[in-house]
């Protein structure tokens, strides 16, 4: 698995980048069918915007890929509310796909019954 963090209108310093693998790397130990996470780190320069920081994330997995965004007035807490968010949305997917891959397997299971 990998981890790609970009910026847009700000400097990715190594502290920021060592802090996005840190946070986003724990979603890895939920599930472990993720391929790549591609992080974007955003500054909005407008001087009226409430939230400039912005941090974006696509998670790829086998079967399918999460996208989630969140902004607040620091760059790390925005990273922080990332790393919850995709956490959730991470289990809520593998809760998803183990759900339908037992009820495909009771459906092909259960015996056909015979009317007389």
């Amino acid at each position: 698995m990998r981890i790609h963090v970009n910026g847009k209108n700000i400097e990715i310093t190594d502290a920021i980048k060592a802090y996005v693998k840190e946070k986003i790397g724990k979603v890895v130990n939920h599930y472990d069918q993720i391929t790549a996470i591609d992080v974007i780190l955003s500054v909005i320069k407008n001087p009226a915007a409430t939230g400039k920081h912005v941090a974006e994330v696509s998670c790829k997995m086998n079967t399918g890929a999460v996208h989630c965004e969140e902004s607040a007035e620091s760059m790390y807490a925005s990273i922080d509310l990332l790393a919850d968010k995709l956490d959730r949305q991470v289990k809520k997917f593998k809760d998803k796909s183990l759900s339908s891959d037992k009820s495909t397997i009771r459906n092909s299971e259960v015996p056909e019954v015979a009317e007389s």
